[in-house]
């Protein structure tokens, strides 16, 4: 394999994986919006193309469309990088996820993975962590009293969760004693969901308070702080329009499908399916990669599936409530899940 090969080979993954990750953004506010419609007895999109599914195109190009508006006060600079940032960090997490069957692809490099890096759950947690920059600039840059309190907020919300997040996955790591993803999955593919970490891994605590803080790291209902429209107008985004508030918006959709994906590889098999011990391997290769994508993107979607629940039907936090339950509650339980399985992996 000449290095050519190997620079084209692995720029066409990133442009499909990139290609892909971005329809899946796209798709999933359509999948939020129909399905919220129907918690609430109402259709949702319906009108653009059958059962609505033209709906984020039509958006798209709305937001290319509409005016560009760029306040007098702000500071220009920052104001313009921050939602760069907040996408960016969205978009780059992917390239560490390996989300199918490994060792599929031409001349050894694989097919459904862009890096296979032995940190990459560090890589990932670094990546993600980052983000919070982009509302944290883009609070302060709008010179809008509002976006700052939403950054503020925001700001304060990262570093409380992003504590009892990073915890809830140190079972996981010390069950595996890698950090390395794929070796995660396959120490969980031995004998179907039995092995699954959040079953036969005994990391069903530890999966959730990593929900839990998932969803408050990506600003999701009921966490949605930052941009409480009773609260703080629009919170950190008040000021920004068109194709930049749309950065905003696909950044937390990405981290959405980001933290599934996560939460699929750590505590659910990853692209195993639940009864792999039963059902033998076929012979055809394809196929098996194949089965391996479905069970991954399964997962993921039922993970989605249920970031919409939550949102559909559970009301807003206080903002003391929010940090009360990252600090009293969640942190003290991910410090208690670390200590039980090691004593349960030192008594094995």
């Amino acid at each position: 394999m000449t290095i050519l090969a190997f620079v084209l080979w692995s720029f066409a993954k990133v442009v499909v994986v990139t290609v892909v990750l971005l329809m899946g953004i796209a798709y999933t506010v359509l999948l939020e919006r129909k399905l919220v419609g129907r918690i609430q007895n109402r259709w949702g999109p319906s009108r653009v193309g059958p059962f609505g599914l033209l709906q984020p195109l039509v958006d798209g190009i709305k937001s290319f469309l509409k005016e560009d508006l760029i306040p007098a006060a702000v500071y220009r600079p920052v104001y313009l990088l921050a939602p760069i940032i907040a996408l960016g960090c969205a978009l780059i997490s992917i390239a560490v996820i390996p989300f199918g069957e490994p060792d599929i692809g031409p001349h050894g490099f694989d097919l459904f993975e862009i890096s296979n890096i032995n940190v990459g759950l560090l890589v990932i947690l670094g990546i993600t962590s980052m983000g919070v920059y982009g509302v944290a600039l883009a609070g302060w840059s709008s010179n809008n009293k509002y976006s700052l309190l939403g950054s503020l907020r925001s700001s304060a919300q990262m570093i409380s969760y992003e504590l009892a997040l990073g915890l809830s996955l140190v079972g996981v790591v010390l069950r595996a004693g890698t950090l390395n993803l794929r070796a995660i999955v396959e120490q969980q593919a031995t004998a179907g969901f039995a092995t699954w970490n959040i079953f036969g891994g005994l990391q069903f605590l530890g999966f959730l308070i990593y929900l839990a803080a998932a969803f408050a790291e990506t600003n999701r209902s009921p966490f949605d702080l930052p941009e409480a429209e009773s609260e703080l107008t629009g919170g950190y985004h008040t000021e920004y329009s068109s194709m930049k508030f749309a950065m905003f918006f696909m950044a937390e959709y990405g981290n959405m499908i980001n933290v599934g994906c996560v939460a699929t590889l750590l505590f659910l098999g990853g692209w195993t399916g639940p009864f792999e011990n039963l059902i033998p391997p076929s012979d055809n290769v394809f196929f098996n990669a194949a089965l391996s994508l479905f069970w991954f993107v399964l997962k993921v979607f039922c993970f989605l599936c249920l970031y919409v629940w939550v949102r559909g039907t559970l009301p807003r936090f206080r903002y003391d409530q929010l940090m009360n339950f990252g600090w009293r509650v969640l942190l003290p339980l991910a410090i208690l899940n670390i200590i039980g399985t090691s004593l349960l992996l030192a008594y094995r």
